[in-house]
């Protein structure tokens, strides 16, 4: 029997007005994740991390001046000088670990947090295609990741205006940005952060459809990001370092220069798509033939 008689013979068999594409809307799995607790407590934690650094600042005295005797001054230095140096500098000091933890987070806890409570089999047969399951529950997921990325800076522009005045971007290689640029200049940065994330989302989400254990694949997509930053820190590599995710991970750097560098977040993007689109197809690809037991 040919392929297309076979799909001819199982669309005639399924009931009438059935449509794969109605099945687990976007609203549905996105209401879903929204009342997770997880999303509550990992917005929580991003939206605090500026009002901790205000406190840190103002028990510590502000980071001016204190540079350890060194004289380079670094975005940390510059924190104080206005809302939008301290959006920046709370960008900088989260994109390297706390911003991976929620995108490893919403993409790893997919499918098999629905394995773990023995769900998945259910969804399955409700029926909801295994296709159409995996892309509802990767398009939410994504939404929820950048969303978290999007909550920091505007929460830290916010309270950094309220602490320390609206005014031009201070750098810390000398000049400043206009005041009306900087918000575009740090909407790039992290979409430029969010686009980089995407090995973390590629890496987390194919484990969550290989285990059942949502802990492994958060677990392993963290662990497997932070040995992509041990070995970025291996000078020895030489240029072989181009090839990893980390190596381009502060990039956006350069959306905060008086002339707008393109060059490091270009290749940035590049490798991080490729990656991510390798490890998609590779979800894609293995859960259908995956045998459901729970």
């Amino acid at each position: 029997m040919s392929t297309a008689t076979k799909a001819r013979e199982v669309a005639a068999e399924t009931a009438p007005g059935y449509r794969a594409s109605r099945t687990l809307p976007l609203r549905v799995e996105a209401l879903r994740q929204w009342r997770r607790r997880r999303t509550l407590v990992m917005g929580g934690v991003l939206a605090a991390l500026p009002f901790i650094m205000i406190i840190a600042f103002a028990v510590g005295g502000g980071p001016d001046g204190r540079r350890g005797g060194g004289n380079r001054i670094t975005l940390i230095d510059t924190a104080t000088a206005s809302g939008a140096n301290f959006a920046a500098t709370c960008l900088f000091v989260s994109a390297g670990f706390l911003l991976v933890v929620p995108v490893a987070l919403f993409c790893g806890d997919t499918v098999a947090s629905e394995a773990s409570w023995s769900s998945l089999r259910y969804l399955l047969a409700s029926p909801v295609p295994r296709a159409r399951l995996l892309w509802s529950k990767l398009v939410v997921a994504l939404g929820f990741s950048l969303a978290a990325m999007v909550l920091l800076p505007v929460v830290a522009l916010a309270a950094g205006t309220v602490a320390y005045g609206w005014g031009p971007l201070k750098l810390p290689t000398g000049g400043a940005l206009a005041a009306g640029d900087t918000v575009p200049r740090l909407a790039l940065a992290v979409a430029f952060v969010f686009v980089s994330q995407l090995v973390t989302a590629g890496l987390a989400f194919w484990l969550s459809t290989r285990t059942d254990a949502p802990l492994g694949a958060v677990g392993g997509a963290v662990g497997l990001t932070i040995v992509g930053n041990v070995l970025d820190a291996v000078t020895a590599l030489g240029s072989w370092r181009e090839f990893l995710p980390a190596h381009w991970q502060f990039a956006w750097a350069d959306a905060l220069q008086p002339q707008l560098e393109w060059g490091g977040m270009a290749k940035g993007a590049v490798v991080s798509v490729s990656y991510a689109l390798v490890l998609f197809a590779l979800a894609f690809r293995g859960f259908p033939r995956k045998d459901i037991v729970s």
